[in-house]
């Protein structure tokens, strides 16, 4: 079926790893090449090029995506999330209630969308206690992060060694056979991470005291200005003002007979006696003032309220990985003209970016700060993939249909559980039950789905299975069996563990699972062992990338509202990593025997 050349899957493995690693190019593209060069190889046959696109695995993590979407759509975990701002006054209470609900979360949906519904209340109670969100967010992160070890449907790693496992014995892992690894090591973790975790985290951001306008420094810049009578731009367009200089400004607002209009449009006709609220450093300001003949309205404070309006309002939100605007700039996306939003402010890693914000190339983990109209603000905010950083309204009323998306969620696990149906048909299922009861707009079901997951499992499934099929496992695999007659087993175990861990700090932890799972069964055939402990070995090691913010999307997230910069990961995840792999290796052995 594959061609025999194991030296040739090494190298693109390799290859891959490499570039995952360097980060310069997309994941799912370069699991793209890597197929694509394994196919022009001979490494991996033609007819084999979308099999991963059926593989149980991919088929189940894109609808747990879906799925996802929808419970946190629904509202019913806001109700909940809620009514924890009553138990937030004491730093141990504060983190471990979060840390405990993201974790429990975080076993029955996507990490991302578990960390995105605590994220606004972790912000907000931080500021309600005059605590920094530095203290709260990277632990909560990690929490989410080892609350997936705890079941099949937790993270994706889990989904394709289950895959791996299924292809190898017949028979994938059960819905809550991670649980007996999985649980004694996140409540380890999470023990560690209340009790000890977050007094390692930095305090950047004081508390409450940080507002809006002091972390992206906007009260330098947002000024009013006066067309008075004798201003050439007077019945003139607010096209014609942007056309005065070349350097870049923006026009948030502007105050007609005491009535303010937010975002106004370029083709709105400008009056004696209009006031602009003008975003522009201080040199383009008193070049707007005169060359046309301006002057400055108020020496007034600045106030946020300045830039709000009953149908105008601004909102923070995070940008992440697979955004429309990671690695792009406002500009290029047209972001006032084509979504009627204004960019007021950019964060990065806890510091403001002051100049030329339309043409900056924005990255996972920013914070923007964004103006709008209210009704399509968030809207169009999750259109363009961004993690808004405010709590939603509770909508009161239609509780039934609130709850009926977990209802439909629950029936999947139970009857996955009880294995009368595969989980890839249980949750597909569960799919079309939301589409079909209205609890998901159809037009939401792909747009709920992270393509380059998807695309990247897809692509690299084929060229791990051909790792196998050539041979390149058995390769490797002889390196651990000359290693074998000097240590004992669960040496070799715990270095599986250990080899995951370090590459899932680094690359994607699905393309860590799809490379290493192929690996440690053919040690554990090598050394006629068990699979099973190998695998866990592999699931774990590949969930828990806690040295760098790029190991995992939700480091990413965490890393502009908490300040946090890279050595800050070191400082929480190397405890935590070196707990895991003394915590985990007696755990599998004692629950998977070899």
């Amino acid at each position: 079926m594959f061609a025999h050349q194991p030296y040739v899957i090494l190298i693109i493995l390799a290859a891959a790893m490499f570039l995952f690693i360097w980060g310069r190019w997309r994941f799912d593209i370069v699991a793209l090449l890597a197929l694509a060069v394994s196919v022009a190889t001979g490494a991996v046959p033609i007819s084999l090029v979308y099999s991963g696109l059926e593989n149980p695995a991919v088929i189940t993590v894109a609808c747990m995506m879906i799925i996802s979407n929808v419970i946190s759509r629904s509202g019913v975990l806001d109700l909940l999330v809620a009514k924890l701002g009553r138990f937030t006054k004491k730093p141990i209470l504060h983190i471990g209630i979060l840390s405990c609900l993201v974790g429990v979360l975080s076993a029955f949906m996507n990490n991302i969308g578990a960390l995105a519904l605590i994220m606004p209340i972790a912000i907000r109670t931080a500021f309600e206690n005059n605590r920094s969100p530095s203290m709260v967010l990277m632990p909560i992160a990690f929490a989410s992060a080892v609350g997936g070890l705890t079941t099949l449907i937790g993270t994706p790693p889990n989904l394709i060694i289950s895959a791996f496992r299924q292809e190898y014995t017949g028979h994938p892992f059960a819905m809550f056979d991670y649980s007996y690894v999985g649980i004694p090591v996140a409540i380890i973790c999470l023990v560690f991470l209340v009790a000890i975790g977050w007094r390692l985290m930095p305090k950047r951001r004081q508390g409450s005291a940080k507002q809006l306008e002091e972390l992206y420094q906007i009260q330098e810049y947002i000024t009013e200005i006066k067309i008075p009578e004798t201003s050439p731009l007077v019945g003139k367009k607010i096209s014609d003002l942007e056309k005065l200089t070349e350097e870049e400004f923006v026009i948030v607002g502007l105050i007609r007979d005491k009535t303010k209009r937010l975002i106004p449009r370029k083709n709105f006709s400008l009056q004696e006696n209009d006031i602009l609220i003008v975003e522009a450093s201080t040199e383009i300001l008193n070049e707007l003032i005169k060359v046309g003949k301006l002057e400055l309205a108020s020496d007034e404070a600045f106030s946020e309220e300045l830039l709000k309006s009953d149908e105008v309002t601004i909102m923070e939100a995070v940008v992440p990985q697979d955004s429309l605007l990671d690695g792009r700039s406002t500009q290029q996306l047209r972001l006032r003209s084509r979504y009627s939003i204004n960019l007021l402010g950019i964060a990065r890693e806890g510091m403001s970016l002051k100049t030329r914000l339309h043409q900056v190339s924005l990255k996972a983990g920013d914070i923007v700060l964004l103006q709008g109209e209210t009704e399509l603000l968030r809207e169009n905010a999750i259109n363009l993939g961004l993690l808004p950083l405010i709590e939603r309204e509770i909508i009161v009323g239609q509780t039934s249909q609130m709850y009926l998306p977990l209802f439909i969620f629950f029936i999947a696990i139970l009857l996955s559980a009880l294995q009368w149906l595969p989980v890839q048909i249980a949750f597909s299922g569960a799919v079309l039950f939301m589409v079909l009861f209205k609890s998901l707009p159809a037009r939401l079901i792909y747009s709920s789905i992270e393509w380059p997951i998807i695309i990247l499992l897809a692509a690299m499934i084929p060229v791990g299975t051909a790792l196998q099929a050539t041979g390149g496992t058995e390769l490797i695999a002889h390196y651990f069996i000359d290693i074998s007659a000097y240590v004992p087993h669960w040496f070799i175990l715990g270095g599986i563990l250990l080899i995951t861990m370090t590459l899932s700090d680094f690359m994607n932890n699905a393309a860590t699972a799809v490379v290493m799972a192929p690996i440690a069964m053919s040690v554990a055939s090598a050394l006629h062992l068990g699979i099973d402990p190998f695998l866990m070995a592999v699931s774990i090691g590949a969930s828990c990338s806690f040295l760098t913010p790029i190991g995992h999307q939700n480091n990413t997230l965490v890393m502009g509202p908490g300040g946090y910069h890279f050595l800050d990961y070191i400082r929480l995840g190397l405890p935590l990593e070196i707990l895991i792999l003394i915590v985990s290796v007696p755990c599998i052995m004692m629950m998977w025997p070899m």
